[in-house]
């Protein structure tokens, strides 16, 4: 379904929320960038709801201060366990064993939700290896934890009693319809390395057009394994995201825009609602919790030159698959 930029601004009410969750007791989640913002919204949810919580974050003490925040707001009964992931997206020397601790305790799992990401960090940031911090943290290290956790995704989702697109895996995104998206969506250099664009937000944008690409390459990768993969819009939101932005913007999205738990019904309805079914996989939604399309230059990118596309996402590819292998 096409949706108009005002649209994508100014979503209709929520139609899935934390009313329409049943009972998480015996699942198990990872959120990624759950410390805080949306992810620690969407944390809260699922813990409420009785699931065991992986609050994945880049240091111990942000992980273990967003469990005691959680366990002091959260009252009921019948909640879940909330459980550390220490794991820092600028430095993929850190994902493997990140994901080893979690195999280690761990036999299922039934969402991965990639929330955290960077946004305009000042011109030249890079990431532990050297990367474009955005590339880096938005792309490359969320693709090397997926596909480190693909077994256990594979066998959750073979679980007796399971339906077909109850795992999955939730790519955040952004506004990418009337976003300042690159021509065929991402620019690389003659060595097939995504070069870093100088204009506001439009690196960015590049990156995220990377995270909906890789949404469909895992939907390709898992489907006929039962795991479904989809990417979305979380909506516009004032969150610890936006620190690096100016402080205009801030404040300007303080007064127009929706709170962070607007932005957890969005991932909630991408990674829980009834309404999204294995034939949306590879699909997107949008804020706050619908189907959607991607804009035409991004699923041009998907395709071959030879099926009338640009073939960037697979340049796209081959560059994640060269820059992780060594930490697989």
């Amino acid at each position: 379904m096409a949706i108009s930029k005002l649209s994508a601004i100014f979503p209709p009410a929520p139609t899935f929320t934390d009313k329409h969750l049943p009972s998480l007791a015996g699942k198990v989640y990872i959120v990624t960038g759950a410390a805080s913002g949306v992810g620690y919204q969407l944390a809260k949810i699922l813990y409420k709801a009785g699931g065991t919580v992986y609050i994945a974050a880049r240091s111990a003490s942000r992980c273990s201060g967003a469990i005691i925040k959680l366990q002091n707001e959260v009252t009921e009964k019948s909640a879940g366990n909330l459980e550390s992931m220490i794991i820092d997206l600028s430095d993929l020397r850190t994902v493997k064993p990140a994901v080893e601790a979690f195999l280690a305790k761990e036999t299922r799992l039934d969402v991965l939700v990639h929330n955290a990401a960077v946004m305009t960090p000042p011109a030249g940031s890079k990431d532990k290896l050297g990367h474009d911090l955005e590339i880096g943290t938005n792309d490359l290290a969320p693709y090397l934890l997926t596909l480190l956790l693909e077994p256990i995704l594979i066998k959750t989702a073979t679980t007796e009693g399971l339906s077909q697109g109850s795992v999955r895996i939730v790519w955040v995104t952004s506004m990418l319809v009337g976003g300042p998206i690159p021509e065929n969506g991402m620019k690389f250099d003659k060595d097939g390395i995504p070069v870093y664009l100088p204009k506001f937000m439009e690196n960015y944008f590049q990156s995220k057009i990377g995270v909906a690409w890789l949404a469909d390459k895992f939907a390709k990768r898992l489907g006929d394994k039962g795991v479904l993969s989809i990417s979305l819009h979380p909506g516009l939101m004032l969150t610890e995201l936006q620190r690096n932005s100016p402080a205009m913007m801030r404040w300007t999205m303080g007064l127009m825009f929706k709170p962070p738990v607007y932005g957890a019904y969005s991932e909630l309805y991408a990674g829980f609602s009834p309404a999204v079914r294995m034939e949306h996989n590879g699909g997107h939604t949008i804020a706050w919790g619908r189907n959607a399309d991607l804009p035409g230059d991004v699923l041009k990118g998907l395709k071959s030159t030879k099926e009338g596309g640009s073939g960037v996402a697979q340049i796209f590819f081959d560059y994640c698959d060269r820059e992780i292998k060594e930490y697989l």
